[in-house]
Order: structure tokens, then C-alpha cells, then sequence
């Protein structure tokens, strides 16, 4: 597996997770503080930095992994890729005032982060990891 297609979602994802927080620690503090929405885009940050520190650490681990093993990290760090998108992706958008619509979105990428742990205890259980 190469790892550098990980290692690219990580250093964007890491990047835009920064950009992000301090935006919204600065520029749009008054307006998050006003709607009650600063939780909400703190959540988003912290949990995009989080995991993306978990791909650049996957990345990492697929050099010495192989078999089975390097193919659920693989899943794992596509997992956290589309749920850094969605869980993140739609706290923002809601915090800024998105469609309601978009609220029931926050749980699938809950869910795909936590498919990506999973992904992550059977590669470990692996006896290639």
C-alpha cells in the first residue's frame, strides 16, 4: 500500500483542522458565542485534528504492516477520512448556520470514525501488523 495518498489527507485535514480552530477562536468567535454554537465548532476541530494525527500515524504503520493487516488500516484511514468530512464537515456547517438538514449527517461520520478504530483493533489483532 502506498502510503502517500494518507499521508496527503493528513497533512490537509491537519492543516485545514488548524485554519479552522483559529478562525473560529477568532474571527468568528462573537458570531459562534451569539448562536451558541462555540462547543460545536470546537467538537469539529479537535476531533478533525485528532484524526488526523490517527492518518499520519496509520501512514506510518502501513510501512511496517503487511497482508491483512495493512489492508484494514487502509479502511481504517479511508474511514477517518470520510468521517473527519462528514463529522466535522457538517458541525461547521451547522455552527455558521447550515440547513438543518444537514444534522443527521453528524452521525454517519461519528460512525465512520469509530468503523476506523475498529479497522484499526483487527489490524493490530493481525498476526502481520
Amino acid at each position: 500500500m502506498n502510503p502517500r495518498p494518507t499521508l496527503l489527507a493528513a497533512g490537509l485535514l491537519g492543516l485545514t483542522g488548524v485554519a479552522l480552530g483559529a478562525f473560529g477562536a477568532h474571527a468568528l468567535r462573537d458570531f459562534l458565542l451569539e448562536r451558541g454554537m462555540t462547543s460545536a465548532w470546537e467538537t469539529a476541530s479537535r476531533y478533525q485534528l485528532l484524526h488526523a494525527v490517527g492518518l499520519l500515524g496509520s501512514a506510518a504503520w502501513t510501512r511496517s504492516a503487511s497482508g491483512p493487516a495493512q489492508r484494514w488500516i487502509a479502511r481504517a484511514a479511508t474511514f477517518w477520512t470520510v468521517g473527519i468530512l462528514l463529522f466535522a464537515g457538517s458541525l461547521y456547517a451547522l455552527a455558521v448556520g447550515g440547513p438543518r438538514w444537514i444534522g443527521p449527517i453528524t452521525p454517519l461520520g461519528g460512525l465512520c470514525l469509530m468503523a476506523g478504530w475498529i479497522c484499526v483493533v483487527v489490524a493490530a489483532s493481525s498476526k502481520e501488523s
